[in-house]
């Protein structure tokens, strides 16, 4: 990985979509960190993607799937691998309470497209902003449901470019867990989840009722990722980062917010040492303190 130079000139021969050097890794986060991608590979499709990680491998390149962000920590100022994005796998065939949509497709605008046809079970989805590959890769959840409690299957990309249909239990999920998370060679193309009927009024009274819980409760109007850790065993990880002190704690232009301890929010300028020496602050805190170990939510990429 990263042992060899990448040549530029031979991904964009290698015609598989568009090609975007020097990218602002500031517009592909939710952390919103400044950084430059040396390489953005959009692909048309399957068959450019096949050729794309086939030269990757064949070239001892390093790279990276990029979904919306969400949850990634560039902590470099450079990111000299191959950024990947799924943008065009955005397809979407709703088929009764059958829903089947592309890796790229924004999970956000499915869960509420869902809950406004009346279908229900991905109500928990309408506050993620991520994407359905990503939201998998994650087992993304909130209020006590998950994609492990909808996903019927999923079309996999292998190592060895072949195309397999997982099933649920193929996942091993977990709390914010999967078996994508052990295995990076791994690509989600797309996914199948089993929803059901519902009254769509209720199901809209519900994702309106939190929606403003969210903006109450949770820093929204500054660059975040959500949640920074998960929460320990009967236990949340906001409530023992306040109780030690740490709202409003800085380092750089990354700061522990006021309105909730277990975000970490961008107040201008932060960086992704900003918030992994932060992150890396906290946690030893927690340790000593409490002799918790706080897990991660975010991925570091390097």
């Amino acid at each position: 990985m990263g042992s060899k130079i990448m040549n530029i000139k031979d991904i964009y021969d290698l015609n598989v979509g568009d090609v975007i050097e020097n990218v602002d890794l500031s517009k592909y986060t939710t952390y919103k960190i400044n950084g430059t991608g040396r390489v953005l590979v959009i692909p048309s499709d399957i068959d450019g993607l096949k050729r794309l990680i086939d030269y990757i491998k064949t070239n001892g390149l390093k790279y990276k799937i990029l979904g919306n962000g969400s949850n990634l920590v560039f902590i470099d100022s450079v990111y000299d691998g191959i950024l990947i994005k799924l943008d065009n796998f955005n397809s979407l065939d709703i088929n009764d309470t059958i829903v089947t949509a592309g890796a790229g497709f924004n999970l956000m605008k499915l869960a509420l497209k869902c809950s406004m046809m009346g279908l229900s079970g991905m109500e928990f989805a309408t506050g993620i902003p991520g994407s359905v590959g990503g939201s998998v890769y994650m087992n993304a959840g909130a209020y006590n449901s998950d994609i492990s409690s909808i996903l019927e299957s999923a079309l996999i990309l292998t190592p060895e470019l072949e195309i397999v249909k997982y099933s649920n239990s193929d996942f091993k999920f977990g709390y914010r867990t999967s078996v994508l998370q052990s295995n990076h060679d791994y690509i989600c193309l797309a996914a199948q989840f089993k929803l059901s009927h519902g009254d769509k009024d209720e199901i809209m009274e519900l994702v309106n009722n939190r929606r403003e819980r969210r903006f109450s409760s949770q820093p929204l109007e500054y660059p975040s990722a959500g949640s920074v850790f998960r929460n320990p065993t009967d236990d949340y990880a906001g409530r023992l980062i306040e109780e030690l002190g740490f709202k409003g704690k800085s380092i750089g232009g990354a700061q522990v917010s006021e309105k909730h301890a277990n975000f970490i929010i961008n107040t201008g300028g932060a960086t992704g040492h900003d918030i992994y020496d932060l992150i890396s602050e906290i946690r030893k805190s927690v340790k000593e303190k409490y002799d918790i170990d706080l897990k991660v939510e975010q991925e570091f990429v390097e």
